[in-house]
């Protein structure tokens, strides 16, 4: 039978920097997602209801699941924090956005991985890999996986990696041995929680959606909600901040592969060069890249938005 030690070797020879093994069902954190979509945290992301149900085991995505693969990538690459910027002027995006789409490179190498598998263990099986958009809960099987714990803010913290993670799964049919799950080590920590531009935590580990910024820059359509705008500052394409007060990631490492290096149209510009760049020249710059989500029309109200702000602090 394959060990979740060989699987893990083999997942850092494919460009992986850390994977575990999880249990498919049994994970007491799967069950609050109903609660968080009862409270509205969602907001406009509608599809997270739609398929709730899916989401409630990695059995009921697919039903053969016994185990689940987690990988975590390190993206984190050598450029200052937001929190460091000085010029207001200059357009803030979230980190994991600056070079190529993580779904697409994730996704090839979680495909790499399982043909892997299918070569060591003859015998058949399934196996789906997910980035991102499928409907599994990430966060809870790398916990239970051995990759991380979940912060305050939410989000997946290695202990020397931190938090900057693209998390990919494989659902599988054989019955993997599992990795013993991190434990939470935040202790009293709050930076995270007090950092937040929106106050988007309700509580630690309880994010309200419509509040944060990645949300609102991101997922939400039509206007940014007036009470909340002078709070994106300059942010154009979701937010890091929670993440860059973290301690963990204090003495983060950098990455160096070529997947995650700044595009050239997003590495350090300025808000006034991103305005004046047209249609052609802005679907040219998203080609490839994670901003998509966003789409043109919504980058353009967050510059908007951030311009606003910046006329007033100059």
């Amino acid at each position: 039978m394959l060990t979740s030690g060989q699987i893990r070797a083999r997942a850092l020879e494919l460009g992986f920097d850390a994977c575990g093994v999880a249990p498919a069902d049994g994970l007491p954190e799967l069950a609050r997602l109903a609660a968080w979509l009862d409270r509205g945290y969602a907001g406009g992301m509608t599809y997270l209801a739609r398929t709730a149900d899916r989401r409630a085991s990695a059995r009921a995505a697919m039903p053969s699941a016994r185990s689940v693969v987690v990988t975590a990538t390190l993206y984190n690459v050598d450029r200052p924090f937001s929190i460091e910027a000085a010029d207001e002027g200059r357009a803030q995006i979230a980190r994991y956005a600056w070079g190529d789409d993580y779904h697409r490179v994730v996704l090839r190498r979680l495909d790499a991985l399982v043909g892997w598998m299918h070569e060591v263990w003859r015998e058949p099986f399934e196996a789906a890999p997910y980035v991102d958009t499928g409907p599994v809960q990430e966060r809870a099987y790398a916990r239970h996986a051995g990759v991380g714990w979940i912060g305050k803010n939410c989000c997946l913290i290695h202990p020397e990696l931190g938090s900057w993670l693209f998390l990919g799964e494989i659902l599988c049919s054989l019955a993997i041995e599992p990795d013993q799950p991190e434990f939470d080590r935040c202790g009293d920590c709050t930076l995270c929680l007090e950092a937040c531009p929106t106050q988007a935590f309700a509580a630690p580990g309880l994010l309200d959606a419509t509040r944060c910024l990645s949300y609102l820059t991101i997922e939400h359509r039509g206007p940014i909600p007036a009470p909340l705008r002078e709070a994106v500052g300059s942010h154009v394409f979701g937010c890091d901040v929670c993440q860059e007060v973290c301690p963990w990631n204090a003495a983060a490492p950098c990455s160096a592969d070529p997947a995650w290096q700044p595009r050239a149209a997003w590495d350090g510009v300025g808000l006034d060069e991103l305005s004046s760049r047209s249609d052609q020249e802005m679907a040219g710059a998203l080609q490839g890249s994670a901003m998509r989500r966003a789409t043109a029309a919504g980058l353009r109200r967050n510059i908007a938005v951030a311009l606003g702000n910046a006329s007033q602090t100059r």
